[in-house]
Order: structure tokens, then sequence, then C-alpha cells
């Protein structure tokens, strides 16, 4: 039996892919100690193809299914792993060459009860939209948080291009919920929280990640980030996570405070203000004046985040109406909201 098990899901990235694996390729640890399990999820672009002539120094089983989305990718790639552990990459992930020896290590340290989480860090070598590039920098906040002792790693961390778990846990959960297409991987780890499993933060198992979205599918995410933490509360039995938000929301700069009040269930002058910071972020980024770049990218995901949740809540008068922050219970999940 492999020591462990790399479950890639993937979608017409072929390049991607095939760097992915080339990199697992050149891992620290034998390839005959551990399984890849490549699932393609409805892929349209050769990758099928390549996947059923590979002939690379891996052990692989590739599943070629419909496109689902990644929930179902990556429960037909556990559910199909033989190992007893589990790890997670994402196609868009190049892991370096010791990651894997690290996740394992973590594991022989902590037993079988915990999730290891890896960072996935910006690669020098690649030229990222200035909206992605934002998206990095808030995730190497959270990395550089954990690694200094400031707080410890929670559910929310559970990002599933760099992540490893007992194969066991993942059954008894029953795995990814299908119905979210985002945010499918926290609402697991809060499961998983739920049942006492703790999570591991390990800087040294790094994979770079080489992330590619456009701008209009960027600004979707936050929305349906927000939508999300209201069904996870109000359906999923998360009833922490709304008042958390909201502290969060009061923690937030005075300037993201009113841009978000003013913009709520106003599409015309939300779009202004999109256009408006998008265009100041790029003009930002080209000048090299990163802060205020970030500045601008975070007022775009601040709108449309708390858009998907006074959208899902019911509306603007709602989420305004919300009791007030010093009215809320604290919670050690408190740290980090969506952006910062």
């Amino acid at each position: 039996m492999p020591a462990i098990s790399v479950v890639l899901p993937t979608y017409n990235r072929l390049p991607r892919l095939k760097r992915v694996l080339a990199a697992l390729e050149q891992q620290t640890l034998p390839t005959d100690q551990f399984e890849v399990v490549v699932v393609s999820d409805g892929s349209t672009d050769g990758s099928n193809k390549f996947l059923k002539q590979y002939q690379g120094r891996l052990t692989l089983t590739s599943i070629l299914k419909e496109n689902g989305g990644v929930a179902t990718a990556r429960n037909a790639g556990y559910q199909n792993a033989k190992s007893d552990l589990v790890l997670f990459i994402d196609d868009d992930v190049i892991p370096e060459p010791d990651l894997i020896e690290h996740h394992l290590k973590q594991h022989q340290i902590h037993g079988r009860d915990v999730v290891i989480i890896g960072p996935m860090l910006t690669p020098p070598d690649f030229d990222m939209a200035p909206w992605v590039l934002w998206e990095q920098a808030m995730l190497e906040k959270q990395y550089e948080a954990m690694t200094e002792g400031l707080w410890e790693p929670t559910a929310r961390q559970f990002y599933t291009g760099n992540t490893s778990l007992a194969r066991q846990h993942l059954v008894e959960a029953n795995g990814f919920d299908p119905s979210f297409r985002r945010a499918e991987d926290v609402e697991l780890a809060y499961r998983l929280d739920a049942k006492g499993i703790r999570f591991v933060f390990d800087s040294q198992a790094i994979g770079y990640h080489y992330a590619d979205r456009s701008f209009s599918s960027w600004i979707n995410i936050p929305y349906a980030y927000g939508r999300n933490d209201v069904i996870f509360c109000r359906d999923k039995g998360q009833t922490w996570l709304l008042p958390i938000m909201y502290r969060e929301f009061e923690e937030r700069n005075q300037l993201i405070q009113l841009l978000v009040k003013g913009a709520l269930d106003r599409p015309t002058l939300q779009n202004i203000l999109v256009h408006l910071f998008k265009g100041s972020g790029r003009l930002f980024h080209t000048l090299n004046i990163k802060k205020l770049a970030q500045i601008s990218y975070s007022a775009i995901f601040n709108v449309r985040y708390f858009q998907g949740v006074a959208d899902e809540i019911g509306g603007r008068d709602l989420f305004l109406t919300y009791p007030a922050v010093e009215e809320l219970p604290h919670d050690t999940r408190s740290k980090p909201g969506p952006a910062a």
C-alpha cells in the first residue's frame, strides 16, 4: 500500500497538469511510495488522451468523468485512493520536491486526527493578473501570521490546493458537498472541525500557485463566498459564522465599511465602483504602488462579498439592522476574514 495518495482534480488545463505531474515525478519521496489519482472532470482539451497514454515515473490512476464540479472530482479521487492518507493538490499548484515528505512527517508527528495545510505561494516566474496578486497577498498574510504564531490555523484555512488528511475522515464526513461550487472545501472543514479534527500549518510544505483568473471570474468568487457563508450558518449548523462575519465587517477600514453600506442593493453604483477600483488597481499595479493596488482590490472584494451576504439574508435593510457587534458572541475562529 502506498504511504499517501495524491488526489489531483483537473479540468481543461493540460499544460498545467503536465507541469504538476512532472513536479510529482521529482519528489524526494520515492515514487513507489505514493500514488497519484488524477480526476479529469469532463476535460475536452486533450487531457483525457494524455492521461490514457501517460508513461511517466508515477503510479498513476486516471478517472475520466463527466463534468460535475470540483467537489465531485475530489470525491471520486479519494474514493478511489488506496492509501490511508490523502493529499489534495490542485492542477495549478506546482509542488516543491519535498512537499509530500513534509506532509507525511507532519502526520507522523501529530497523528491521524489532523489536517495538514501547506502554503500556496506566489511563483516568481509567473506574471499574474493584479487582482490575482491581491488574492495571493491575502493568502500570504495568513501564512505569515500562522508561521509567526500570531494565531493557530483553523477550518477557514482549509484550501484544498495543498492539504492532507486521513481518508477515514473524508469517508465518515461523506466528503465534499457537490451542491457547492465555491467554498466546498471550507464547508467540509467546518464539519471536520465539529468532529474535533485539528488543523496544522506546515510552512515548509510548499506549492507554487499558478493561478490564472479573468476579472469577471474573480469578482464572482467573493459574491459566492458571501452567499455560502450565510447558507453555512442558516442551513449547515455553523451558527457561529454569521456573527463572526459581522464582527469582521466592523473591524474593516472605515472607508471599506462606507463603500459597502453605500453600494448594497444599488447595482448601478456598485458597477461604477467596481470599474473605478479595477482601473485604479491596474494603474497602481503598473506604477508598483502595491499598497494602493491592494486597497483597490480589497474594496471590490468586500463590496461583492457583502452583497452576497445581503442577498442571501434578504437584502440591504436586514444586513444593516443586524445586532451591534458588541452584542455578538466571541469565537476563537474569528481569524481571518475573507479579505483585509
